[in-house]
């Protein structure tokens, strides 16, 4: 997908975007208020939070399964926190540091034991989760200060919330980064060929490793931000939520095969699954159809680029075998 090709999708989702409101103003009269789409927010801003490292994880060409289950653990070391009466920045320092830490383990797997980004991170997935459940079972652990309550349920102006806010930012930043700097430049070098960007003395694992961190430090800003809102913890906190954010990275016009993609695409993406959810749960449809829904995207979205790639490389045979001899000596 080239800058032009990248475009077009971005136009497209943004099109998609724009029909999405209008059906739904249409087909609730609850829609079009001011805070039930405040509301609506609520349903992506924490997931899309972690898709915007990811998606620069995935165009340098790796991948991170285990980051709803980072969210699990910060939680789940949270609410550990509150219970020996941590206050509100303790709480949030820790979550934070949980995830920087998941992700230096994501980070050293891939990089120093070069495990396979896939294969460490559904480990590490496993490994997380399966830690949460062994520390709390069938236990929910509450008693969060109100103040803390806050970060994930109150309003920085108005009707815009403090976890919108939080994404704006964050999606500016991972934007500039990409776009605008020598950073990313090099991450979209180290997916499209890792062994050229590494030939030209750019260290690559350094990169990785960064990435990675940064993932998990995102994820757990992410479940500061979901346990606040919450105002509990459990062993299955955002679970499943590793597809979901994926599915945002994939439709936002990131490259399976790295090298490509774009933050505004991912940011397009997340609007519009997190207004389809919304608009869906206000018109009682089961949610079985919006995975039915993401489902079918997410395959037109990995195969239509092979099947461009192959008729046009059909038609570059046809053209080169239509060149006979004689042609080429005419000319």
């Amino acid at each position: 997908m080239n800058l032009r090709a990248a475009i077009r999708w971005e136009s497209m989702l943004a099109l998609v975007l724009v029909l999405e409101f209008v059906f739904f103003a249409f087909a609730s009269p609850y829609f079009l208020n001011l805070w039930t789409l405040s509301d609506a927010t609520f349903n992506f801003t924490e997931r899309a939070i972690v898709a915007l490292p990811l998606a620069l994880l995935v165009i340098a060409g790796e991948i991170d399964i285990s980051v709803a289950a980072i969210m699990a653990l910060a939680s789940v070391a949270m609410g550990l926190a509150a219970a020996q009466g941590v206050g509100t920045t303790g709480l949030v320092v820790t979550g934070l540091t949980t995830g920087l830490l998941a992700g230096a383990v994501n980070a050293a797997l891939v990089t120093i034991a070069r495990v396979p980004s896939i294969v460490a991170t559904i480990g590490t997935m496993t490994l997380f989760r399966g830690c949460a459940y062994a520390v709390l079972g069938d236990r929910v652990l509450k008693g969060y200060p109100p103040e803390f309550a806050r970060l994930g349920q109150g309003y920085l102006i108005g009707a815009l919330s403090i976890e919108l806010c939080c994404f704006v930012v964050l999606a500016v930043v991972f934007g500039v980064l990409l776009h605008f700097t020598r950073w990313g430049r090099v991450i979209y070098a180290i997916g499209a060929n890792s062994t050229v960007a590494r030939w030209s003395a750019v260290p690559v694992q350094r990169y990785r490793f960064a990435l990675f961190v940064v993932t998990g430090l995102c994820s757990g800003l992410a479940a500061v931000l979901l346990t606040a809102r919450l105002g509990s913890t459990r062993p299955s906190i955002a679970q499943g939520w590793e597809l979901e954010i994926v599915s945002m990275v994939i439709l936002g016009g990131v490259s399976v095969w790295g090298g490509k993609g774009s933050i505004v695409g991912v940011v397009l993406a997340a609007l519009v699954l997190g207004l389809v959810n919304f608009g869906l749960g206000l018109l009682n449809v089961p949610g079985i159809v919006m995975s039915i829904v993401v489902g079918c995207l997410l395959i037109v979205v990995v195969a239509l680029p092979l099947i461009g790639q192959r008729i046009t490389a059909r038609h570059s045979q046809r053209a080169v075998r239509g060149v006979t001899p004689e042609a080429l000596r005419e000319q």
